[in-house]
């Protein structure tokens, strides 16, 4: 593998087809697609500031660098991408890929950032700002999640996700086959129209959530008090911990908590309309 160190490059396509190289303290500067068309990258201690600048790479390892704001839309249609201890300060980052690990990166402009990238895997991630992370992406595997980015997993299918705290709105909509543990999710209308999700060990914060979902289930999760119209047309098998405010027309299924504040049921509630409502026997 060649070796390059301690240089700067700029202007249009500077290490254009590149193969089986490996840049130590080297510096992308203004200018556009910096690393393209290559195979076989590595990049440690970088500094990327031009636009476009890692497109259509296929196997890269990239540790202890930096993208810069005017970077934005750095990575795009590349495959088997390893990414750790970096930080991104550009919008709009991995998008139509395939094959993403991350781990203890930091994305400052999470805007329109994983969007349709099938297989990512990631840890301890950072998400600020931004709309849309990880709009139509699939088979993804998160442990480590702080993110306050508008509208995250979006259109997703096969999800599993540990220890996040996501502080948002409109989350996980219309998604399939997620599971999310030990997790905090704040914000309204958390998962509408999404098949097949589950919630373990959870606490959910934020109104009207769970609406519209076919085959919810939620195991041992808690509620903040705001939580109010909760499961309106939603098929559930629900084991809720301490008070649930609100429980709104829920299709069918089986919800036991240990309070209840009040249950809605009015002539708009959809067939069967036979779901199971308790309080669990103390």
């Amino acid at each position: 593998m060649e070796i390059i160190k301690n240089k700067e490059y700029g202007g249009e396509r500077p290490l254009f087809e590149s193969h089986n190289l490996r840049l130590e303290n080297v510096t992308i500067t203004d200018g556009e697609s910096g690393i393209k068309e290559c195979t076989n990258i590595e990049a440690d201690q970088c500094k990327f500031y031009g636009k476009y600048p890692w497109w259509h790479v296929d196997g890269s390892v990239i540790t202890n660098c930096y993208f810069a704001p005017g970077s934005r839309s750095a990575v795009w249609y590349s495959t088997d991408m390893k990414m750790k201890d970096c930080v991104i300060d550009g919008p709009k980052f991995f998008r139509e890929m395939k094959n993403l690990e991350l781990e203890n990166v930091t994305i400052n402009d999470a805007d329109e950032t994983f969007w349709r990238v099938d297989g990512i895997r990631a840890k301890n991630l950072v998400l600020r700002g931004g709309t849309y992370p990880f709009m139509f992406s699939n088979n993804i595997y998160v442990d480590g999640l702080d993110s306050d980015s508008k509208y995250v997993f979006q259109y997703c299918k096969d999800v599993e996700i540990h220890h996040a705290k996501i502080i948002t709105k409109d989350s996980f909509w219309e998604c399939e086959n997620v599971t999310i543990y030990d997790s905090l999710l704040d914000g309204e209308y958390l998962a509408w129209h999404s098949k097949n999700v589950r919630l373990v060990n959870c606490h959910l914060a934020g109104e009207q959530l769970l609406c519209y979902a076919d085959n919810l289930v939620l195991e041992n999760c808690t509620f903040n008090q705001a939580c109010d119209r909760i499961f309106e047309y939603s098929t559930v098998q629900a084991d809720i911990r301490g008070a649930i405010t609100n429980i709104k027309n829920p299709t069918s299924g089986h919800i036991v908590a240990d309070e209840i504040g009040s249950v809605t049921i009015d002539e708009n509630i959809r067939q069967p309309a036979n779901c199971i409502i308790e309080e669990r026997k103390k």
